[in-house]
């Protein structure tokens, strides 16, 4: 194992696993802390998905810390705490209280935090983030309803997380190249900064920030800073060439979508999966209660289970996602969808599904554990971010992509299954 990597969420974890295997480091994912006797897998990365980024904030901590553990009996030479390319955090964490525990934990005094990845229109300049070339507090995102994001200025943010201080390597610095990076990091850490805030906005930048971070022991941000990380690796003499690192065995079976997010990626998403595909939509105003939500949408499904996908969705716009709130409370409700979603999930496999897409970090959290999936092998990529991968666990092989709800072009749903057809 060259990288041990920890994701506060599940998709997000595929995400960066996908990114890793682009750069052809063959990488596993795993669903929660292994045990103190699990043997890492047999691969270049290994990435702990824990469903960390909305628990308590002790709670994130002590898991985060338990995979770093492993990751650290396992062999890995340097680490990485992944969170979303949307820096989804409140005042109070779980970015800030984490980072600071593994730079504890591993006595470095000192990290780098880029969420960025301009691919999927996320980039940092002068500190303020941007989704989708607007600022995170205007994208949306300040809707989010669980992690509501009402700042783009990821200095303050994350200063207000924790007790150490925060810098920024401006866009000027970054442009200069590794060098440049690598000296205004050091001086930072020189005065005693504990994080910086690194401005990107392309792909170069990452791979130059990525080189820049050659020898540092924790790296903290989004998938798209991981570009440039194999080559490091492979500079070294440590990352071997080993074939395709994507290539996965076929798996036939009956095909789902599960819908959770409430972004409005997914929410386009659905629009035109609506135009091509059977849509049934959880109403938990109508139906508060889990075991009936899922009842409703299983005997739906009726004569519909084969080639072409069934899309289940919890998806809605804010000023219904609000309406629920108010009804339950926003854990209640959270909870609520959660737990109707993973008995669909669970019954679906049982009735012969075997290819799942799965949208939103939560969502696919409570799907991939009751499924009692322990490790994910990545394949090919659909969107930026977003691969086929296979499940595997106490049940059959399963075919699933685990999508970040910001993540992916409008026909994502119909373009993954077409692809495990090509």
């Amino acid at each position: 194992m060259l990288l041990g990597a920890i994701a506060d969420d599940f998709t997000g974890a595929t995400d960066l696993c996908s990114m890793l295997v682009r750069g052809g480091m063959r990488t596993v994912q795993l669903v929660g802390v292994p045990g103190p006797g699990d043997v890492p897998p047999d691969a270049d990365a290994v990435v702990v998905a824990l469903k960390s980024r909305t628990a308590p904030v002790r709670e994130a901590v002590d898991r985060s810390l338990a995979a770093l553990h492993w990751l650290r009996a396992g062999g890995a030479k340097q680490f990485f705490f992944k969170y979303c390319s949307t820096f989804d955090s409140t005042d109070q964490g779980n970015i800030g209280p984490v980072a600071d525990a593994l730079i504890e934990a591993l006595g470095c005094g000192f990290a780098l935090a880029c969420p960025a990845f301009p691919t999927n229109a996320r980039t940092v300049y002068l500190g303020h983030l941007f989704a989708g070339g607007v600022l995170l507090n205007e994208s949306g995102m300040e809707n989010h309803p669980l992690t509501p994001m009402k700042d783009a200025n990821l200095v303050r943010v994350l200063s207000r997380q924790t007790d150490g201080t925060v810098g920024l390597v401006p866009f000027g610095t970054v442009e200069q190249g590794a060098v440049a990076i690598r000296r205004a990091m050091t001086g930072m850490k020189e005065q005693g900064r504990r994080y910086a805030i690194v401005d990107a906005v392309s792909d170069a930048h990452l791979a130059a920030i990525g080189e820049a971070a050659e020898h540092h022991a924790l790296i903290t941000g989004g998938s798209g800073i991981a570009m440039g990380l194999p080559a490091n690796f492979r500079r070294a003499g440590l990352l071997k060439e080993a074939g395709d690192p994507s290539a996965l065995p076929p798996v036939a079976g009956h095909t789902a979508v599960l819908s959770g997010s409430c972004s409005r990626a997914t929410l386009m998403q659905l629009g035109r999966a609506r135009e091509y595909l059977p849509v049934f939509e959880l109403d938990p105003l109508a139906t508060p209660d889990a075991v009936a939500l899922a009842a409703g949408a299983l005997a739906w499904t009726e004569g519909k289970l084969g080639a072409t996908p069934v899309v289940i969705a919890a998806s809605a716009p804010p000023e219904k996602v609000a309406a629920v709130q108010a009804r339950f409370g926003r854990d209640e409700a959270g909870a609520l969808i959660e737990e109707a979603m993973a008995l669909i999930a669970a019954e679906l496999v049982a009735r012969g599904v075997r290819r799942m897409v799965v949208a939103g970090g939560e969502t696919s959290g409570a799907a991939v554990a009751r499924l009692g999936v322990r490790s994910l092998r990545i394949g090919p990529e659909i969107d930026p971010g977003v691969p086929w991968t296979l499940a595997e666990g106490s049940g059959p092989p399963l075919m699933m992509a685990l999508k970040s709800g910001n993540f992916g072009a409008p026909d994502f749903f119909t373009k993954a299954f077409a692809m495990l057809e090509a």
